[in-house]
């Protein structure tokens, strides 16, 4: 047995002492034969899939010293019998225990490593770990427990980390706590914890490497001792109540990485308020000086500039700082985060400021800078966000800002500046959060080339001085969300172009001189604007009364006065010529939205019921009058094309043309001459083992699926290379709009790719998904899994319509009916396929395959586009598996767990709509409600058993619901007031 992997045993029996299997990805639930295992020392199982609970029979293993479980889906209470005479270290972090921490492990008395952290504990922490005297290490962070820090903690003198951070304690620190002076990392973080730190504090500490206590209620000030604690390099006190000077010799912390005193009444208003900045010059390691949101006041010496060359952020923001930017700050020259704004801060925008070329983040606003912008600010090509609004800035925007090719975000809103917008700033195609320019003396047409926003969010150019017409080619930004123009000069006919707008919100072109009628577009069903201004201009003719024009809280046209028709309530004079409704039809009353929906869902139910039936029917009549042959090679029926002309498509499959690679392939871009088509060609890597499987099993899944919503394949290429070497490849039709993995997840060096869906557009390609998996699933003659459904493997394109791909995993059925269920289901499964955190766990344990391991994919798919996290993302706060995470906020803590770019688009809305308190209420309503019911489909989808899942027919009709819930205003909105 010694050979077999991470298995050890002893030289004289040959019994297993250590079974180490650690991210090997294997699964299924320990079995409780383990405990057969009983000369075993060490049990290592991290990185993992297994699940299930903790076996009981653990508690035989009498001379075990080592079990770590870390990084697994573990759920339940911990044993209490896991009490072992000769344990030394228990690690079970990363998984979903739940329960108490059982006080039995106070008796293992040899313990000296535990790790508990990222499960889900509660209840308090038990007071017998206070007798573990040789405990080194207590790592019990990111749980749910409360209570206080039990005073026998401190008697734990041997501790050297101790980690309590992200759970819910409360109370007084207990003062011995801060007294272990072996103690090396401390974290109480993020807690409602409190207390003032002993006066001798940093006597007790020569060494502590980190103290981090940031976001809790500690108050006091800090012990002039704190500076003797010369080991410290993380020193993190941010988010608290300290008040006070800050300790002049705080330099003598020469090891010092990074201080965060931030969001404290730290400091000193008067002129010397910053003198303790000349200690820290003593610390040349330091990389991160956050003193932010304190109360430091005075003028920033030339002693900041000879701050560490390694510094990296500095934020001041949010104090009382004045004077100027000292002039040698240039010397800080690796910063990539200076922030500065809501200080007093005078003068002029030093020139130097373009020697920082690694700035990625500049925030100025909110002072009293006055002057030009520097020119010199167009050599920080890294800069991603700058910031400058709410100064007295004046002059033209300088043209070097269309250097900045990585800015996302630009605001010099709330100046004084002049002249025309460069088109180089709207040439930055780069823009993805905001464009803000408002409130300034901005003059001249708004050019054509905005159209090359067509990645941007947010467009406020409003209260300048813009004149001309607006722009047809604006309809080009598809991903805009909020646009206003309003209080300028623009004129001429609102473009119907502005149907282009897929992604808009909020549109306000009030207090302009707009003319001509109001475009139909604008009143159109599909149109997802929350809230339409088109006040003060000088429209005419009839107002809409369709689509958006149908709730009079969701749109503002006073101050037009030829307008005429409309709703009742907005009191306009009715348009000559129009006939009203003949009064014999007075007594007609329309059905109420109430009864209408459930009809409206009913009859989709219906559809989709004889769909499935006329795809059986279908399927099967091609099926018996041009069967396949089963000695037919795949790509047979596809029009070959040679080897020659796939590498004069791609040019030589060069690598500016590779759009995706992966483990058996990679796609390049390529041009098909015959056809004069753009398509995707994926080239298949005949070395990697697996690879000819993949493409047969593509081939095979293929050849008689279509669907609007599966990607089609358009031909196949099977031969020789030019070295004379086997040469496989498929051609797909070419998908512009990428993957949705690089929407969920952009990638950093990718500027060119959008990074933003909203609500409608995730929730329009997670139904155009389920409507494939319906026609795989239930309109084939024998079904088809895909079994490797993740987002990488849905394209999209020019319109956003999701196509499902990558069918090298893909099997058909073998027919046997569970008779229970009714599902069919294949008879067996061999070796372990699919993408971790997507596939289902009957797929690792052997068992059968069913069309529900495509649900459970589908499942934490939904889960994944809804919150913007990866089922595996290891910046997982709570750190259980996503299906619990979500479970756990529904049904109303959803906005809390969704992805802040939906987050961001429900407040945005609701601040956008200051004026309108009843519509915001009702829209943040609908939006959570609707969010509510697609993750509760997730959840669903995703359950462990796969019994306990929903079929996808089912959740397809679920989605639709809650799209046309959304989409469809509230009855009492829409009635005439």
């Amino acid at each position: 047995m010694e050979s077999w992997h991470g298995v050890r045993c002893n030289t004289m029996d040959q019994r297993v002492t250590a079974l180490n299997l650690s991210s090997l990805e294997i699964g299924g639930a320990l079995p409780t034969s383990i405990g057969n295992l009983t000369f075993l020392e060490e049990l290592i199982l991290d990185n993992n899939l297994f699940h299930g609970t903790i076996p009981r029979e653990l508690s035989q293993l009498v001379h075990l010293q080592h079990i770590s479980l870390y990084n697994n889906s573990f759920h339940g209470e911990i044993p209490g019998n896991l009490t072992y005479p000769a344990i030394r270290i228990i690690n079970l972090e990363r998984n979903n225990l739940e329960g108490e921490i059982p006080a039995e492990l106070g008796s293992s008395k040899n313990l000296l490593e535990l790790y508990l952290s990222n499960n889900q504990f509660k209840g308090t922490i038990p007071r017998s770990l206070g007798d573990l005297a040789d405990l080194r290490v207590l790592s019990v962070s990111d749980n749910f427990l409360e209570g206080s820090i039990p005073e026998e903690l401190g008697k734990l003198s041997n501790l050297e980390f101790l980690k309590l951070s992200s759970n819910k304690l409360s109370g007084v620190v207990p003062m011995q706590l801060f007294k272990i002076s072996s103690i090396q990392y401390l974290n109480l973080a993020s807690n409602h914890l409190n207390g003032i730190f002993p006066s001798d504090f940093g006597l007790n500490h020569s060494r502590l490497h980190t103290f981090v206590v940031a976001e809790n209620q500690f108050f006091g000030s800090l012990p002039l001792s704190i500076a003797n604690a010369s080991g410290i390099v993380i020193l993190d006190i941010g988010a608290n109540a300290l008040s006070g000077p800050i300790p002049m010799n705080i330099g003598n912390l020469k090891h010092l990485q990074r201080l965060d005193f931030s969001k404290n009444p730290l400091g000193s208003t008067d002129s010397t308020g910053l003198n303790f900045l000349t200690s820290l010059t003593n610390c040349t390691n330091l990389r991160i000086l956050h003193l932010n949101a304190n109360n430091h006041g005075g003028a920033l010496s030339s002693s900041v500039a000879n701050l560490s060359t390694k510094l990296t952020s500095l934020r001041l923001d949010k104090n009382y700082i004045t004077g100027g930017i000292p002039d040698n700050l240039e010397n800080l020259v690796n910063l990539d985060n200076l922030a500065m704004s809501q200080n007093m801060l005078t003068g002029r925008i030093p020139t130097f400021i373009g020697k920082l070329t690694r700035l990625e983040g500049l925030y100025l606003s909110g002072n009293k800078f006055i002057g030009e912008i520097p020119g010199s600010i167009g050599n920080i090509t890294q800069l991603s966000v700058l910031e400058m609004r709410g100064n007295v800035l004046d002059g033209s925007i300088p043209v070097s800002l269309g250097n900045c090719t990585r800015l996302q975000g630009l605001d010099l809103s709330h100046n004084r500046l002049t002249g025309v917008i460069p088109e180089e700033v709207f040439g930055l195609s780069s823009l993805t959060y905001n464009l803000n320019l408002a409130h300034n003396l901005l003059s001249g047409p708004l050019p054509s080339v905005v159209a090359k926003l067509k990645n941007l969010g947010s467009l406020d150019i409003s209260n300048n001085r813009l004149s001309g017409e607006l722009p047809v080619s604006i309809g080009d930004c598809q991903f805009l969300e909020f646009l206003s123009l309003q209080g300028n000069v623009l004129n001429g006919q609102i473009p119907e172009s502005l149907d282009g707008l897929m992604s808009i919100q909020l549109l306000d072109l009030s207090r302009n001189n707009f003319s001509g009628i109001i475009p139909q577009t604008l009143a159109s069903p599909f149109h997802y604007i929350l809230y339409l201004n088109l006040s003060f201009n000088f429209l005419e003719g009839e107002v809409p009364n369709e689509g958006l024009f149908h709730n009079s809280t969701a749109f503002s046209v006073v101050g037009n006065e030829k307008l005429c028709g409309g709703k009742k309530s907005l009191q306009l004079p009715e348009c000559q010529g129009k006939i009203s409704s003949p009064k014999n039809n007075a007594g007609f009353k329309p059905l109420s939205k109430r009864v209408l929906i459930p009809l409206c869902i009913g009859f989709l139910i219906f559809l989709m019921l004889a769909y499935i039936y006329f795809c059986h029917w279908w399927t099967r009549k091609m099926n018996i009058s041009s069967p396949v042959t089963s000695d037919s090679s795949p790509g047979d029926q596809y029009p070959k094309l040679s080897y020659t002309e796939l590498l004069q498509a791609t040019d030589g499959f060069s690598p500016s043309n590779l759009i995706a690679t992966g483990r058996y392939s990679s796609v390049y871009k390529g041009i098909l001459k015959y056809r004069e088509e753009t398509v995707a060609v994926k080239v298949i890597n005949l070395q990697q083992r697996g690879s000819r499987k993949s493409f047969v099993a593509e081939c095979e899944a293929l050849r008689n699926i279509r669907h609007r919503n599966i990607l089609k394949i358009i031909t196949s290429c099977s031969g020789t290379d030019s070295k004379g070497n086997e040469f496989k490849a498929l051609v797909y039709e070419f998908m512009p709009n990428g993957s949705l993995e690089s929407w969920l997840h952009p990638s950093s060096s990718n500027l060119q790719q959008p990074k933003k869906l909203n609500l409608i557009q995730r929730l329009n390609v997670a139904i155009d998904v389920a409507t494939a998996f319906v026609y795989l699933h239930h309109c084939c003659e024998l079904p088809v899994i895909h079994r490797d459904l993740k987002p990488s493997n849905i394209l999209l394109d020019d319109q956003l319509c999701a196509h499902l791909g990558d069918f090298g995993s893909a099997r058909s059925l073998l027919l046997a009916i569970d008779r229970s269920t009714h599902i069919r289901i294949r008879t067996r499964t061999i070796g372990l396929v699919g993408t971790l955190g997507y596939v289902a766990l009957e797929c690792g344990m052997g068992g059968p395959t069913s069309t529900l391991v495509d649900v459970y994919s589908y499942g934490i798919l939904l889960l994944e586009m809804f919150t913007g996290k990866r089922p595996t993302d290891s910046m997982f706060k709570e750190d259980f598996c996503l299906h619990n995470y979500v479970k756990m906020a529904l049904p109303d803590q959803v906005m809390r767990i969704a992805d802040p770019k939906l987050s961001s688009e429900c407040q945005n809305v609701s601040g956008m709509m200051a004026n309108q308190t009843q519509t915001r209420s009702r829209g943040t309503y609908r939006f959570e409600k609707c969010l509510a019911s697609i993750l509760y489909i997730g959840v669903k989808c995703s359950a462990q058993s796969p019994r306990g899942r929903m079929d996808i027919a089912a959740a397809l009709m679920e989605l639709q619901a809650a799209r046309d819930g959304f989409l469809i205003a509230d009855e009492k909105t829409n009635k005439d007031d």
